[in-house]
């Protein structure tokens, strides 16, 4: 067992406060009626089942991490930058960088186009 380094407890903080159906701002753990157990976690030891099978598997990197499990083949956006576990031939890690894209695309087509008239 190891303590949690400042990114991932950082990331872990943004997975319950974002995604977790369980956390609640003012009450913290809505199942347990406490405070949240995985944001004050300072070591790599159980989790909380609800955030290991629905949550975590939101951020492949950080899941790869926790569970000393296989590390995912993860891509760079080609847009932002962002690290995403590519489905198929996947470019982009969301449907909005991927309309970025094609809006940078057609902008330059379209400039493009203009120069050569």
């Amino acid at each position: 067992m190891r303590e949690l380094t400042r990114e991932e407890k950082a990331a872990i903080r943004s997975l319950v406060t974002k995604w977790c159906a369980n956390y609640d701002r003012e009450y913290g753990c809505l199942p347990l009626d406490c405070e949240c157990y995985m944001l004050g976690k300072c070591w790599t030891g159980a989790y909380c089942r609800y955030f290991r099978e629905a949550v975590l598997p939101l951020n492949p990197a950080l899941e790869a991490a926790l569970t000393d499990g296989p590390a995912p083949d993860l891509r760079p956006c080609a847009v932002c930058g962002r690290l995403f576990a590519p489905e198929g031939k996947k470019a982009f890690c969301s449907a909005a960088c991927a309309e970025n894209a094609r809006r940078k695309r057609q902008r330059d087509y379209m400039r493009k186009r203009r120069l050569d008239c």
